[in-house]
């Protein structure tokens, strides 16, 4: 029965408990009878050796459980900055979310990240706050902060009885009644639900009426009810509650202590209560793969087969793609056709996720999360679907890679097993790129962040025979022209035989933030997607000086040019180039001569208009004791930076800061020996901005 499917994942700051979370989620739902532990490695979800020694989440992985007569198919996502994407892609596929706040860190900078991932993709979510028994606890300004830093509106649903070293329990505002753990049950799964603790009942009665207004919000029949002081039936209120959800008008509140058991019973409650089953998400869309016409898929058995691939895991056996089923029904031994890449696959075996344990299945039905093995050519973002009725899905977008290192395979490692090891990583992971330079025959491997970079290289170790040395890391600048350029090209050559004859004329511009902003717009109007680096090119020819099967050409050529500028090796953006005038050859011409006009007339019209550098700049938050204030904002002016926001709270500073990414490498092993490890930080890919040349970070060959 699809409404009893729940598709939900875990999402959250690095460190406020997510993992911990989904081990009691396991525990108490009986599909795990031993408890597993963050601090020990030996949870379900952090299967992965990187994982436990480094105590955090690194892949997104898949569980599945069962709640009642309900099943629940629960991804873990990671919480630091540098594995965003998989948080991406597995938001891509789900219907709801949880997300976890550390009651004493409140909603620190990757918890908004995700938050608002959630939001590009409208899934509906519940807010869980954990780490009630923590020293400095605050239940309520983690309430507030749900608020003003994500701009949701709190729907508050159980409030703690106690905080910090003095927390109890909780009590639920839906039955008005004290959450008892059993204390003699060393399973810690027997509770009872009991009367209001005398000293608790004028604040649970407050915020039961405060639930009680906002749940109105969403059901006319409860509105009426408290205008005509009628009781509200607890069906009423979840009822309420869940189309609220659903709608998006509130995110209901939830809080407890997953590692001391409270809380989590409840919090599963509430994911089959109020979060959507694939029946109540609208149907997805898609186009048809060569009209591109609309197409929808409903969830149902009867629909064509259509699904979406959003993660692939490189086994020694054989990739592990995992599928969201959107509609009709895969089961082993199906042909299907990837629309992508316009193969037809065979689906050779469909497995139910248990963290790294499979459990095979004989057929997956609409809103299953499934791994299947099998496929040869399908990728991440990649649909699958019916061979006979076709459908391509929206696929998956990535940020782009903002920082870089130079790895090179030691003598000893055989160069084919090291290019397949990598080929894997890249496939695996859409934010990691990698080329090999030709001047200096480095391979440079391009990624989100410093601790991405270290990842992947222990990744890489581990495939047989493959030993790599690093260089230091490498910021991904940018490049743009300083001015407006017009420029001919006579690209004519003659040595026998068929030449080549091609003239162009040329005008290059760079595009300011108001103009992509307005080109963005007109684009999205016209349904079409913008230029990731925002090189758009356009032509005014009059009178067929060019010929119309030679324009193509010439667009080319610029867009081959604006993958490595003229003078440095960085990729060119925001540019509109425009075609203006040509001359063309009756024999000599052809549409190889016109991209190479191009591409000759946009390197000369660079070292014509000049070059602007352009750096990435970070959003950066600092968490700190406060006596360190005053050094931490000092040493973030002394990197360029730009503080944004300070603000102090229960004895700790936090500083917002807009920092360029060159003056950040090795920034973690510095900010800990100046805090003596008291202090945490993360970052995020903000915007670009220009650089003076002398300031940038660039690499010798490049500063000639």
């Amino acid at each position: 029965m699809l409404d009893k499917l729940r598709n939900i994942g875990i999402i959250a700051h690095v460190d406020a408990g997510k993992t911990t979370t989904t081990e009691r989620i396991l525990y108490f739902s009986g599909t795990k009878h031993k408890i597993g532990d963050v601090d020990s490695g030996d949870t379900t979800t952090d299967y992965d050796p990187l994982e436990k020694a480094k105590g955090i989440t690194i892949n997104s992985a898949a569980v599945s459980i069962d709640w009642g007569d309900n099943e629940i198919n629960i991804i873990d996502t990671p919480g630091h900055v540098d594995f965003t994407a998989e948080v991406e892609r597995s938001l891509r596929v789900l219907d709801g979310a949880v997300g976890v706040f550390c009651a004493v860190g409140g909603v620190e900078v990757q918890s908004e990240t995700v938050w608002y991932q959630a939001n590009k993709y409208k899934v509906p979510r519940l807010a869980y706050v954990n780490k009630l028994d923590r020293l400095g606890a605050d239940f309520f300004a983690c309430v507030d902060e749900i608020k003003t830093k994500l701009g949701a509106t709190p729907c508050i649903c159980t409030i703690p009885y106690g905080q910090d070293s003095a927390f109890k329990g909780i009590i639920d505002l839906i039955r008005m009644k004290y959450v008892l753990k059993d204390p003699t049950d060393k399973a810690h799964v027997r509770y009872s639900f009991v009367d209001i603790p005398e000293e608790m009942v004028e604040q649970a009665e407050e915020y039961r009426a405060k639930l009680l207004d906002m749940a109105s919000l969403a059901s006319d029949e409860l509105a009426e009810a408290l205008i005509e002081g009628t009781p509200v039936s607890e069906q009423q209120l979840r009822t309420a509650l869940r189309k609220g959800t659903i709608d998006g008008i509130f995110t209901p509140i939830h809080c407890g202590s997953s590692k001391n058991y409270q809380g989590v019973q409840l919090l599963l409650d509430a994911v089959i209560d109020y979060l959507p089953s694939p029946i109540d998400r609208p149907p997805v869309e898609g186009t048809t793969p060569k009209g591109k016409e609309k197409a929808t898929r409903k969830p149902l058995k009867e629909e064509p087969f259509s699904g979406l691939a959003f993660k692939t895991i490189a086994e020694p056996t054989g990739d592990l793609v995992f599928v969201r089923v959107y509609s009709g029904e895969m089961k082993p031994g199906d042909t299907v056709m990837n629309t992508t890449s316009g193969k037809t696959e065979r689906i050779s075996r469909i497995y139910r996720m248990m963290g790294n344990k499979k459990v095979e299945m004989e057929v997956a039905g609409p809103g299953e999360i499934v791994a299947v093995t099998g496929l040869k050519q399908t990728f991440t973002g990649n649909t699958l679907c019916d061979t006979s009725n076709q459908v391509v899905l929206e696929s998956i977008r990535f940020p782009e890679p903002v920082i870089a290192m130079a790895i090179t395979p030691t003598k000893t490692t055989d160069e084919t097993k090291f290019a397949d090891a990598l080929g894997r990583l890249l496939r695996d992971d859409p934010t990691l790129k990698a080329f090999t330079d030709p001047e200096t025959n480095q391979h440079i491997l391009s990624g989100m962040g410093e601790l991405h970079l270290e990842v992947t290289v222990e990744k890489l170790h581990r495939f047989p025979g493959v030993q790599v040395t690093v260089g230091r890391p490498m910021v991904a600048y940018r490049q743009t022209i300083a001015n407006k350029v017009e420029l001919q090209t006579r690209y004519i050559k003659q040595s026998g035989g068929r030449g080549k004859f091609a003239v162009i004329t040329m005008v290059y511009e760079p595009l300011s933030p108001e103009q992509i902003e307005e080109i963005h717009a007109k684009l999205a109007e016209a349904g079409e997607k913008p230029d990731p680096n925002n090189i758009y090119f356009e032509e005014t020819i009059v009178g067929g000086v060019v010929p119309r099967e030679y324009i193509p050409s010439v667009e080319a050529g610029f867009r081959e040019g604006t993958v490595k500028g003229a003078k440095y090796q960085f990729p060119v953006v925001g540019i509109k180039g425009t075609l203006t005038d040509g001359k063309y050859h009756d024999v000599d011409s052809s549409q190889d001569a016109f991209r190479l006009a191009g591409w000759e007339n946009f390197r000369d019209a660079q070292v014509q208009a000049g070059i602007v550098l352009l750096e990435p700049i970070m959003k950066v938050v600092v968490v700190a004791p406060e006596a360190y204030m005053g050094s931490l904002t000092g040493d973030i002016s002394r990197r360029r930076g730009e503080i944004l926001e300070t603000a102090m709270d229960r004895g700790r500073c936090s500083i917002s800061a807009y920092v360029p990414l060159a003056s950040l490498v090795g920034y973690t092993t510095e900010l800990r020996g100046a805090t003596s490890g008291t202090a945490s930080f993360s970052m995020e890919p903000s915007h670009y901005a220009p650089v003076k040349e002398e300031l940038a970070d660039l690499p010798k060959k490049d500063s000639k």
